[in-house]
């Protein structure tokens, strides 16, 4: 387990994340379990890097974080606003942790690139893999990613942050519709061709096992999710069911007035 030390800075985001230096020497982005969106946040955020790293995306680690609740008191900054003037204290104990994304080094990650320089991130083609994971997961947030570059080079890399929203947030259903879980720029998709464009990815989720879907369920702190097993439990077959449906989800997205792969053949539907 790792222990937060510091505060380091606020960050932008429904769940009022903060930016914390631990004791393992490396910044995360954590939220609470008395974040401004959902407790269940923190499992979604946990569960869903899981997938996603056995699936082979481009996601940062994540760690179960403990802030012991005297570093809450002698940081004032850790409070969580609910609006119409009631602030409180974050809670103490085993929080959320995300790796932040290029350290603390400036200019080495943004939020956006110029077209051009989209186009020649080197793992665009993520992006596609992406889509497959967020209509799985029923990610109902639009697809977040930020971009990294090493010290001394040029290119960047995407990195996708922020599951919170797979599995529609704290209710744990699949109400999406067709650009649910979509990254806003249809120029990723430009090389969409058909099918083939989302593999490996897409044969690996309908191949996924359930046992090793449930074995990564597993390992959700139960505090994270009110210690509601059978809501666990459904969430893991409701993604068990999904396997199969993912096809039919990504064509959905491809036929909306969207039309966000301008590129597909239609001899490779």
């Amino acid at each position: 387990m790792i222990t937060a030390e510091k505060l380091k800075n606020t960050m932008r985001g429904g769940a009022q994340s903060f930016l914390m230096l631990c004791d393992d020497g490396s910044p995360y982005v954590v939220k609470f379990q008395n974040n401004a969106q959902h407790l269940r946040v923190l499992a979604n955020e946990w569960f869903a890097t899981k997938l996603a790293q056995h699936l082979d995306l481009p996601v940062p680690p994540c760690e179960m974080i403990q802030v012991d609740s005297s570093l809450i008191e002698a940081t004032p900054e850790l409070r969580i606003n609910r609006g119409d003037g009631i602030v409180e204290r974050c809670v103490a104990g085993l929080q959320f942790g995300s790796r932040f994304v290029g350290g603390l080094f400036p200019g080495l990650v943004v939020d956006y690139l110029p077209t051009d320089y989209l186009l020649d991130v080197p793992n665009l083609n993520t992006f596609h893999g992406a889509l497959v994971f967020d209509k799985w997961t029923g990610n109902t947030d639009g697809r977040q990613a930020v971009f990294c570059k090493k010290l001394g080079t040029t290119k960047y890399t995407a990195r996708f942050i922020d599951q919170g929203y797979c599995f529609n947030g704290g209710c744990w259903n699949f109400k999406i519709g067709p650009a649910s879980g979509t990254f806003a720029r249809n120029v990723v998709y430009k090389e969409v061709r058909g099918w083939s464009s989302f593999e490996p990815w897409l044969t690996r989720v309908e191949e996924l096992s359930v046992d090793t879907i449930w074995s990564l369920a597993l390992t959700i702190p139960p505090e994270w999710y009110d210690h509601d097993i059978s809501a666990l439990e459904g969430l893991a077959r409701q993604l068990e069911k999904r396997r199969s449906e993912v096809r039919e989800m990504i064509a959905v997205f491809r036929d909306s007035s969207r039309k966000p792969f301008p590129n597909w053949l239609a001899s490779k539907y």
